[in-house]
């Protein structure tokens, strides 16, 4: 009797396990097929180097072989677009004003930087998911004005087009930070100070990379950390996301291989984002935490190099609290900082904002005494557009406040997760855009108004802020890294 019960259940719990997927798959589907079709952007998948050959290769060999990937997408892609793909808002029409092959520098490769004179450092710049090179430009930039040299690598699936993601992995991103690293040092050897960073996806490896040092003793060792927008936890969505491709192994589905399908009119980052990218990203994640947990445990984490890390509280791509609760409550008393861009809060902005966002600065920030420094950047008060900084030093319980003389832009509500490494005089993200350096394109620049369903793609992608009125204060603090140290 108990066993014909049990077995009863058991058929029922089956039946609704497949209900239930078939009611996931359905959906799943329906959605797919409403998206807008693939293009040859989405369907010619360039091989990009994996791993294994990654971790055998030179610097040289792995820009060789970039130079034939990029050659190879102008082939098979730029050379055989239709008809009605030859339009000024693609960046894979040669004949647009943002094709990236006619601007002074392709910021979607690999490059290395050189200061005048002997390099004082060696910094490596890791960028994002879905990004390219050209998202830490600004920052390689100033390590060059501050007499290091630097080296930026195009991570692989990343800069040619959207279905480069489709096949990458995780491993592939971790060993072209190894590769960075060892260029790096090839080119600056130690002990001149080697600083690593990430944003974004970037952040999330450059921290699996130190924690990697801590096994593999022959890696060179990073002397310090520099994050924008970590992304050291995700929505658990990602995890499943693998399930939510099962049906693009048909080809009449080949759609549900991604979750958007957007017009490329960015010059320097996909706007297209297959499953598999997310995927991958969530595995980065994944092991970061796990790695991150692991070392706690045995004490290896205190040869962590110190951490910089710059983010807003309000993110909707990264989990601003995973950095709090799953990097900075690990890591040992190393000098290590945790700076938090509030939302602004004028008076204006409270009406409109979600009591919960109001609140995220309250619920995120970790209550002190801690091993590290916490640095707040807030409104000096709620009628002041003015930002001051409030920092609490390690194991201090009373921060120390100081005027910052930044003010927060009026129609700005808060940072973004894609802001941070921009100033606002970037030519492709600022508002003010540097007339000298056209990229063809201005998006940061634009103030949408207008009907409905009149643009090729949805408001969001142009209202959300691309660029970080605080970037002088960012930059301030790495050149300070750079000329003393931790």
């Amino acid at each position: 009797m108990t066993r014909a019960w049990a077995l009863r259940w058991i058929k029922r719990l089956f039946l609704f396990v497949v209900i239930a997927f078939v009611c996931i798959a359905a959906v799943r589907l329906y959605d797919a097929q409403r998206k807008a079709p693939l293009s040859l952007w989405h369907t010619y998948v360039p091989h990009d180097m994996h791993a294994d050959e990654i971790d055998h290769a030179t610097w040289a060999q792995y820009i060789e072989y970039e130079n034939r990937l990029f050659d190879s997408v102008r082939k098979n892609v730029t050379d055989k677009l239709p008809e009605e793909a030859r339009v000024p808002a693609n960046r894979y029409f040669s004949g647009s004003p943002i094709y990236p092959g006619h601007f002074r520098t392709d910021w979607n490769r690999s490059y290395t930087l050189m200061p005048e004179g002997a390099p004082r450092g060696v910094a490596v710049m890791v960028h994002g998911l879905t990004d390219s090179p050209y998202s830490l430009r600004h920052i390689a930039l100033r390590y060059q004005r501050d007499g290091f040299a630097v080296v930026a690598v195009r991570l692989p699936g990343h800069g040619t087009v959207p279905s480069g993601l489709t096949e990458v992995t995780a491993e592939d991103w971790e060993a072209a930070t190894r590769l960075a690293v060892r260029e790096a040092r090839r080119l600056v050897p130690a002990p001149a100070p080697l600083h690593v960073v990430g944003f974004s996806n970037g952040g999330a490896l450059a921290v699996q990379y130190a924690l990697e040092t801590l096994e593999n003793p022959s890696l060179p060792k990073a002397d310090h950390l520099i994050l924008l927008s970590p992304m050291i936890g995700i929505t658990r969505f990602a995890r499943f996301a693998g399930l939510a491709a099962l049906p693009s192994i048909l080809p009449a589905f080949a759609k549900a291989a991604w979750l958007d399908i957007v017009p490329e009119f960015n010059p320097y980052k996909y706007n297209s984002f297959p499953v598999n990218g997310a995927r991958q990203s969530w595995r980065v994640t994944r092991k970061v935490q796990q790695e991150l947990a692991d070392a706690a445990r045995n004490g290896k984490i205190a040869a962590l190099p110190p951490m910089l890390t710059f983010q807003s509280v309000l993110d909707f791509t990264v989990s601003t609290s995973a950095i709090v609760s799953s990097l900075y409550a690990q890591l040992p008393a190393n000098g290590s900082e945790l700076v938090l861009f509030d939302i602004n809060r004028t008076a204006q902005w409270s009406p409109l904002l979600r009591a919960s966002m109001r609140d995220a600065l309250r619920r995120i920030a970790p209550v002190p005494p801690l091993r590290y420094r916490l640095t707040v950047l807030t409104n000096a008060s709620a009628t002041s557009p003015q930002v001051i900084e409030q920092s609490t030093a390690p194991d201090e319980t009373t921060s120390k406040v100081e005027p910052t003389g930044l003010d927060y832009p009026l129609d700005v509500y808060s940072l973004s997760h894609v802001a941070l490494p921009f100033p606002v005089t970037d030519s492709l993200y600022g508002r003010t855009p540097d007339p000298d350096d056209d990229m063809g394109i201005q998006l940061g620049a634009q103030s949408v108004r207008g009907e409905t369903g009149a643009l090729i793609v949805g408001a969001g992608l142009l209202t959300r802020l691309s660029w970080n009125p605080f970037y002088g204060y960012v930059v301030e603090r790495i050149d300070y890294l750079a000329s003393h140290g931790p």
